[in-house]
């Protein structure tokens, strides 16, 4: 072997980094089972990390800001590529950028033995860059259309500082740097979802001739996502404002409707396509459970919480990263046995977190359940999809 050959990078690290989609999925994918093992955990020992955040807050924090985080940004650098025409962020940038989300997650690990503002900086060095990047593929792109993605992304950063600051003492509304970032990550769930999944619907009925499809878009869906953002971003400020779940809960019939109008009925015969419509209507159980929260004290708020991150926001994600890992690595998108057990793991998952919600017996059974499914269906996602995201395209699949 030559020298130039030894010092070749393998293979595979090359393929890892060809596309966002590979890196950040990967990540999520691993981060969403390891996390989360790590907080049940805590919650079950006396276990404690060397980190600023209590172990809530770390649970909070690393489901937002690291799971999400690195499923949106594995989402918006894969598909900013298709809406403006340029080439991916690949290689070194791309490597760069993962260590970066790497970085934070170390730094939130062992912040109480880092000065406050390294570990605040090594946090936010992510979605600052990630933010930098979107900005400037979508300008350079003249892409008019998706340059509003760009606002949840900041939203997210500073909701993610403000998380940093409240751990660190300094006098903000409690819990509204998490509530800020769930209103974010919603808000994506809801634009984009109106997107891909009517998209999605349309070109399988469609292929299968069939003659009733998704409604275009219009003014209901423009109403829909009017009230949901508003009572989203009313909670957020105002945590205990009736007004607020009021808002929530017609936001949540608005896009209910909304959701029917996609015929997420026909399309139960492919699970890879029918779990996108599942997670929108967990988006809406969740704002219905939210908005009754805000109204009666018989409706826990982690109830609708969990709906949404779990149900709308773990489902959604996991219904966009197999789908978009099996499309951009050449296979077919239909589902397999394994991606239909892990989508039942995830809906178990969210199901035993609501229900343990509501229990006032064997609360910490069912918690421990629900992590069990949640944990499951990550794993999974990381022992089926794993291998596919670190080796090339398959060409060959594309024509069977």
């Amino acid at each position: 072997m030559s020298a130039a050959a030894r010092r070749a990078p393998p293979a595979r690290a090359l393929t890892l980094l060809s596309g966002g989609f590979r890196p950040f999925f990967l990540a999520a994918g691993i981060w969403a089972a390891v996390a989360l093992a790590l907080w049940i955990t805590m919650l079950t020992t006396q276990m404690r990390l060397p980190s600023r955040f209590d172990p809530l807050a770390w649970h909070i924090h690393e489901m937002l800001f690291g799971f999400i985080m690195a499923a949106i940004g594995g989402f918006l650098l894969t598909a900013i590529p298709n809406w403006t025409r340029r080439l991916p962020v690949s290689g070194a940038p791309l490597g760069g950028l993962a260590a970066l989300w790497l970085l934070g997650r170390i730094a939130c690990l062992i912040s109480s033995w880092l000065p406050v503002w390294l570990a605040i900086a090594a946090d936010l060095s992510f979605p600052l860059a990630l933010t930098a990047i979107v900005a400037r593929e979508l300008i350079a792109g003249k892409d008019r259309r998706n340059i509003p993605m760009i606002v949840p992304v900041i939203v997210l950063t500073i909701a993610n500082l403000l998380m940093h600051l409240e751990a660190n003492g300094v006098a903000i509304p409690a819990g509204l740097g998490w509530r800020l970032g769930l209103s974010a990550v919603l808000v994506l769930v809801s634009v984009i979802g109106g997107r891909i999944v009517p998209g999605f619907t349309r070109n399988w009925l469609s292929q299968r001739r069939v003659s009733v499809l998704p409604a275009k878009p219009g003014l209901a869906d423009r109403i829909a996502l009017a009230s949901l953002h508003l009572g989203l971003f009313a909670w957020a400020f105002f945590p205990h404002l009736p007004a607020a779940g009021v808002v929530l809960i017609l936001g949540a019939i608005a896009n209910l409707w909304r959701l029917l109008r996609w015929q997420g009925v026909r399309t139960f015969a492919e699970p890879l396509l029918v779990i996108l419509h599942i997670g929108y209507g967990w988006l809406c159980v969740g704002a219905a459970l939210l908005g009754a929260s805000l109204l009666s004290p018989t409706i826990p708020l982690s109830a609708g919480i969990h709906a949404m991150t779990i149900g709308a926001a773990g489902t959604t994600i996991l219904g966009v990263m197999t789908r978009a890992t099996r499309g951009h690595t050449g296979r077919k998108l239909s589902s397999d046995t394994a991606t239909t057990l892990l989508y039942g793991a995830v809906m178990l998952a969210a199901i035993f977190r609501i229900i343990a919600a509501f229990s006032q017996i064997w609360v910490l059974p069912l918690l421990s359940a629900a992590a069990g499914f949640w944990i499951t269906a990550f794993v999974l996602f990381v022992l089926r999809y794993g291998p596919m995201l670190c080796r090339p395209r398959e060409e060959v699949m594309l024509r069977t």
